[in-house]
């Protein structure tokens, strides 16, 4: 069976960012979706699209083609009192390269990256990690088969439903982030995360899923924080 619309698709890839490796998915990990669900790169889709289990593939995407060019407006500088839990700025979440993610005012969950501290303030990177970047994929294709109808109405890790309704399939280790791309930190898919843990929608540290709401400990730092200038 080929890969198209309406197909789960798992396959194998390694993402090389600068020289470097940023992200895979293993054999014993596969990246797993519904291919033509808009859960990947479009350009990332077709070319993988008409390709069978076994078939390898090769290809760059230009920042154009991946997650845009780096977007100076989207930095932000928010007092460090959007950053406290429990009555406590949580200095020790505000390091530069730190993924935190917050509520903006419309209270949606966007990810942003701590791009500067200041003594009172803190300037947040919300543009994609991977922005501005040229990603150059390799990879192979493991399986395909058609989805089942609950996978197209609910997603394959119920990522079509609202966000109550659905819980939060995360991953640690190999293979986190599959290249995926959301707006806005909707999905962790494809954002750069550290450690290669992934959570469907939302951010956390060390494996933990957050549902908008702050936690201790630092598993995540939503604060009070509006992403949007005054």
């Amino acid at each position: 069976m080929k890969v198209q619309k309406n197909n789960v698709v798992e396959l194998t890839y390694e993402l090389i960012v600068d020289g470097k490796l940023a992200d895979k998915a293993t054999q014993e990990r596969p990246l797993g979706y519904i291919h033509g669900t808009h859960m990947l790169l479009p350009k990332f889709e077709s070319e993988v699209e008409g390709k069978e289990p076994g078939d390898e593939f090769a290809f760059t995407l230009t920042p154009e083609e991946g997650y845009g060019t780096f977007d100076a407006s989207r930095l932000f500088e928010l007092p460090k009192a959007a950053f406290e839990i429990d009555g406590k700025v949580r200095e020790d979440l505000l390091v530069v390269g730190q993924i935190i993610p917050m509520l903006s005012n419309t209270g949606q969950v966007v990810q942003g990256t701590v791009h500067e501290v200041k003594p009172d303030t803190v300037v947040m990177d919300f543009n994609h990690p991977m922005a501005g970047k040229t990603l150059n994929f390799t990879g192979k294709v493991v399986s395909v088969r058609e989805a089942t109808e609950k996978e197209l109405k609910e997603g394959l890790h119920g990522e079509f439903l609202p966000q109550e309704e659905h819980e939060c399939h995360c991953h640690k280790g190999e293979g986190g982030c599959h290249g995926e791309g959301h707006k806005d930190g909707e999905c962790c898919h494809g954002e750069g995360k550290k450690d290669g843990e992934c959570c469907h929608g939302e951010g956390k540290k060390d494996g933990e899923c957050c549902h908008g709401e702050g936690k201790k400990d630092g598993e995540c730092c939503h604060g009070n924080g509006d992403c949007h200038k005054e």
